[in-house]
């Protein structure tokens, strides 16, 4: 009697859940007590060749509609245009589970979302979100987990819809020309591997992105975010933080050979100014290797490699409260801290990093008045910045460090400590006569050869250089620093060669200046004694 009963009970419990009646073809399955939603069950695939992306809109819909939970990809390769996240949900890629993009003739990508036009104050790629391959906006909870693939595949690498219509002529314009006539909602092309906008509590963790398009990811006013272990070796930007806050990037290697590995910005794109605060960024490696080298171990150099980790150059909100440690910088340029559109970027930290091959300047560190936003008023400021532990091989000849404020408004409180800077040299007498010109109005991207090889600074309120040594591959020409409008320079235990005939340092304009134990300016700072009375002093 009980067996039958016990039967009874087990045929009752099918009939209301017949999906979990059949282990192999499972639509949701209980794991302890999370939910799991099984994208074969609802029609995917997974062979690579039949678009998939309905099928997993299909199991995400579901898991939403039942009050979140897992959305399984097992092992396959699954094409697709845009996958749409739903708040509560976890997509997990499993280990063997490959997303790969469709190539843009399916027509498989959502169209672009309406956006006052024109978009005059940020890059098109920031602009759009839901013409991408995973794509979340206005969400809570939600994470991309697992140890498969995102394969970009037929992303585009350009800023997107607006680069294939004509009359788009707007974008990176700070002056608005007459609006387009074409409706570029209509027009479904992906350019980004995952874009999510204003979402709550996200984690990304585990997965490998391959050609990730114009963005591998990208986040625009996203509070509480983890990126944990992710992979990514594409084409242009790695990640970009826009605007974001609360955030860690941890344990990430990023190759991106011609366009920034790990970026900072505070852009219009959320139709304000948004400052991006309180971003930990910590153990990761970004290179600048030939797209696709990365994941196959061959690591193959590619010339003017990109890379590195960046704040800018959309900077409308600025940046605050941000700390970056022990990262490693391979091939690719050096750290690029850049507020140039009327923001405030303060209270950096950055600390034990190792570059090697370093393609331009180690580090650079500017303001400007580019003023790409509506109605900008207020200046770009920067303050209390800490550089510290910094080794740095293979430094490209053209120079070291940039540290460049405006004059109207220095850089105040910089402070560089433990900076090891092996160079390539080579500069020549030549070099040493270049007149640097103050570009604040136009993009903060140094590319010229400055007449210091170390350390170029200009417009700075109290800069603290301690532990400084450089040294060099060839015989350099030029002075290894140039200071132009110190106010307050401190320079304690610097060392560097010098050339023959070559001063090692040139001081422009610079009150209040104490050098200690760096022999090696004992003869400068005389002259600038004998030039300037007590305003500088060297001390043993």
């Amino acid at each position: 009697m009980l067996k039958k009963i016990f039967i009874t009970l087990l045929l009752a419990i099918a009939n209301l859940y017949p999906v979990f009646a059949q282990p192999n073809n499972r639509a949701a399955q209980s794991a302890g007590t999370q939910v799991l939603f099984n994208v074969r069950a609802y029609g995917a695939v997974g062979d690579g060749k039949n678009l998939d992306s309905p099928f997993i809109n299909k199991a995400i819909d579901a898991c939403a509609q039942a009050g979140g939970g897992t959305v399984l990809l097992p092992a396959g390769t699954y094409l697709s245009g845009s996958i749409r996240l739903k708040s509560n949900i976890n997509l997990l890629i499993d280990a063997g589970a490959t997303i790969l993009g469709a190539p843009q003739e399916m027509n498989a990508y959502d169209s672009s979302e309406p956006f006052p036009n024109p978009p005059a104050f940020q890059d098109g790629g920031h602009t759009y979100f839901h013409n991408s391959l995973i794509w979340g906006e206005n969400l809570v909870n939600v994470s991309i987990t697992g140890q498969g693939l995102i394969n970009g595949g037929g992303l585009l690498t350009n800023d997107g819809p607006q680069d294939r219509i004509d009359g788009f002529s707007n974008f990176g314009r700070a002056t608005p020309q007459p609006p387009s006539t074409v409706d570029i909602s209509t027009v479904r092309v992906g350019n980004k591997a995952i874009a999510l906008k204003l979402c709550r509590n996200v984690i990304m963790r585990d997965f490998t992105i391959i050609h990730g398009g114009h963005f591998a990811i990208l986040v625009t006013g996203c509070d509480g975010m983890t990126v944990d272990n992710v992979t990514m070796d594409t084409n242009r930007d790695g990640i970009d933080i826009d605007a974001c806050r609360n955030t860690v990037v941890s344990n990430c290697r990023i190759n991106s050979p011609n366009d920034d590995g790990l970026c900072l910005k505070s852009s219009f794109a959320l139709g304000r100014n948004v400052i991006c605060e309180n971003i930990t960024i910590t153990n990761c490696q970004v290179f600048g290797f030939y797209e696709g080298t990365l994941l196959d171990g061959t690591m193959k150099q590619k010339p003017d490699g990109q890379g590195r980790i960046k704040f800018g150059t959309e900077a409308n909100g600025g940046y605050r409260n941000i700390t970056i440690s022990n990262c490693v910088f391979r091939g690719c340029r050096g750290l690029a801290l850049e507020e140039v559109d009327g923001g405030i970027m303060e209270n950096i930290t950055i600390d034990n990093i190792s570059m090697m091959d370093v393609q331009s300047y180690a580090i650079y560190v500017t303001t400007g008045r580019r003023n790409r936003g509506p109605n900008i008023t207020a200046k770009s400021t920067a303050r209390n910045i800490m550089i510290s532990n910094v080794v740095a091989t293979g430094v490209d000849r053209r120079s070291g460090i940039i540290l460049q404020g405006m004059d109207d408004q220095p850089i105040e409180g910089l402070r560089l400590e433990n900076i090891r800077l092996v160079f390539n040299g080579g500069g020549t007498k030549e070099d040493a006569a270049i007149v640097a010109p103050e570009l604040n109005k136009a993009y903060p991207e140094p590319r010229g050869t400055l007449p210091a090889s170390g350390i170029f600074a200009r417009h700075i309120k109290d800069l603290e250089l301690a532990n400084v040594r450089f040294s060099y591959d060839l015989n350099d020409m030029r002075p290894p620093m140039i200071f132009s409008d110190i106010n307050g320079l401190e320079i304690d235990n610097l060392k560097t060669p010098v050339s023959a005939g070559v001063s090692a340092a040139t001081f422009e304009n610079v009150r209040g200046m104490v050098v200690r134990n760096s022999p090696v300016l004992d003869q400068v700072v005389s002259a600038e004694n004998s030039k300037n009375g007590k305003s500088a002093k060297s001390k043993k």
